[in-house]
């Protein structure tokens, strides 16, 4: 008589992990959650790169006698941070990872609609970072990670061009990621899947896909002047041949302020996500917040010059660009206000995922209203390149992008790897970097308000501004331990995790109706949307009245 022998849901099941093995099945695979973790991998190597240089940074301020290293090398230093933190961890973070691996099981498709295409958006980001770690290597760049002309084209020797070309490069892979999320969103929702009925992650991808369209290109073009400046004395930047060196702020704050939207706008969509889930409500106000994606898109374009207030563009053109700087906000304050109405009279549970979310309306509220005062045209001109700049841009893009990155793996980290974390750990660490970020970036609001200029690597003139330095370097100590637990424990899950149920948290979403890991192609069969968005009244019913909506 043969016996059958159990096995677990997890090891007989096919699902994207181990349907194929070996490395070529990773490096060709064209399954856009597989591509995802190659993301995942890549952006997390980076991220350790950007945060080594930072904690070089903050130790070498300990000390007002810059007596840990050299002025050029503490220029590099900076720059360098910078170009890997932004180009190469932030603006991917959340759309190449999380956008990848959920965009489509979200709206109940297959794949992303060009699945090569998203292949060679990794390769073009891995080619982009190998240009950029070999510039590192071979003398690096100096200029601060905005480039600026005439120094960037006419005064440093460094590795001008080999960086810009890398992230030409990388600008490229975050081009075909918003191409292949637009085509998504517009021809591969499942039937049912309405416009009214996506997911606010969705809109909040379809508008940083917009910008990545659209903004991308005009720094492509602008690094591209610089080298053929450098190259042929074109005279584009350079005043002595009828340039202009403002022409390149311009041109480059044109990209890089939307830049901050592509790294924000994913992250509160992250934030919408699990707000409604651990509130156990539908998001206050859907359609508001649908479109306040999609009006920081459009207003982030139009407010590049609040950059460039002590360059010398007119004091007309400084009061239109101050006013739309504060209308820009408004989307923002939207996003928050009706978060903070989901949450009103909700049934709270405070899981891992909730309290980054908790983190992120903190610090991401102090980032906004500190960019209020960077638009009033007076306060700007006094705090314009001191470190009240430098934890303002902090807040909103570490504070507010990074905790809702690692919100956002929390909350679907069972899915992804089909284990789950230890939570008490996992809440350690949200409580841990929270702190950890306010310590480190709290003081130097104090710093620039007092007058301390960014990118000085010595103050012994002002020895005063020592004990605010030394507590920013604490608290970066604090945040770098917070960073390295969630690696230690997600990687412990993956093999010691316990097995995770396909819908661990009672959420709503196509993304949930799936198994956990998902099989190669999300679903066996194709799903139809009959209910709306965010129905946890409808999920949390007694069991004699509920109707739970099944995918047919």
């Amino acid at each position: 008589m043969e016996i059958a022998i159990p096995q677990s849901p997890v090891a007989e099941r096919e699902n994207y992990l181990n349907a194929k093995y070996g490395v070529w099945s990773w490096l060709l695979t064209t399954d856009h959650k597989r591509i995802a973790l190659l993301y995942l991998l890549s952006i997390t190597f980076f991220f350790f790169i950007g945060g080594f240089f930072a904690l070089l940074i903050r130790l070498e301020l300990l000390t007002p006698a810059g007596d840990l290293v050299q002025a050029d090398t503490y220029n590099k230093l900076f720059t360098m941070h910078g170009m890997v933190m932004i180009f190469f961890f932030l603006i991917p973070s959340i759309p190449a990872t999380l956008g990848n691996f959920l965009v489509p099981m979200m709206i109940g498709a297959k794949d992303l609609a060009f699945p090569r295409i998203n292949l060679l958006s990794w390769y073009l980001y891995i080619i982009g970072g190998v240009m950029m770690l070999h510039c590192m290597l071979t003398g690096g760049v100096d200029t601060g990670w905005t480039f600026y002309a005439p120094f960037s084209t006419n005064f440093t020797n460094t590795k001008i061009v080999e960086a810009g070309l890398a992230i030409f490069v990388a600008g490229f892979s975050s081009i075909l990621t918003g191409l292949n999320f637009v085509v998504t969103i517009h021809r591969m929702r499942c039937p049912g899947m309405t416009w009214s009925r996506l997911p606010l992650f969705i809109w909040a991808h379809y508008a940083t896909s917009i910008i990545q369209l659209l903004g991308t290109p005009v720094v492509a073009v602008t690094i591209v002047l610089v080298a053929a400046e450098r190259a042929l004395h074109l005279g584009i930047f350079d005043p002595k041949l009828g340039g202009d060196p403002v022409l390149f702020q311009h041109l480059f704050w044109f990209y890089s302020h939307p830049a901050v939207y592509i790294m924000i706008l994913p992250s509160m969509g992250v934030i919408t996500e699990i707000i409604a889930c651990f509130s156990r409500k539908r998001i206050f106000g859907y359609h508001f917040v649908a479109f306040s994606s999609i009006a920081i898109a459009v207003f982030g374009f139009l407010v590049w010059a609040h950059h460039m207030f002590v360059a010398g563009i007119s004091v007309y053109s400084a009061l239109v660009f101050s006013f739309l700087s504060y209308a820009v906000a408004l989307p923002s304050a939207i996003k928050v206000f009706n978060w903070t109405a989901t949450l009103y009279k909700g049934s709270i549970h405070y899981d891992a995922p909730m309290l980054y979310a908790f983190g992120f309306l903190g610090l991401f509220t102090i980032g906004g209203l500190t960019g209020l005062f960077l638009s009033a045209l007076g306060i700007n001109v006094h705090v314009t390149d001191t470190y009240f700049v430098v934890a303002h841009f902090h807040y909103i893009m570490v504070g507010g992008a990074v905790m809702g990155y690692l919100g956002g793996m929390h909350f679907w980290w069972p899915k992804i790897s089909g284990r789950l974390y230890p939570e008490g750990w996992a809440r350690l660490a949200a409580l841990i970097v929270f702190i950890g970020f306010n310590l480190t970036f709290f003081p130097q609001f104090l710093l620039g308000y007092m007058g301390m200029p960014r990118r000085y690597y010595d103050y012994s003139h002002m020895p005063e501004f020592q004990v605010l330095n030394v507590l920013s370097t604490a608290g970066a100590t604090v945040l770098g331990v917070g960073y390295l637990l969630p690696m230690v424990y997600f990687l412990w899950s993956m093999r010691y995790g316990k097995p995770a149920s396909d819908n661990p948290w009672n959420a709503a979403g196509l993304e949930w109706k799936t198994a956990s890991p998902p099989p190669t192609f999300n679903f066996d069969e194709e799903p139809v949307v009959t209910w709306e968005a965010y129905n946890y009244e409808e999920l949390d019913a007694p069991p004699h009245t509920q109707e739970v909506p099944v995918a047919r």
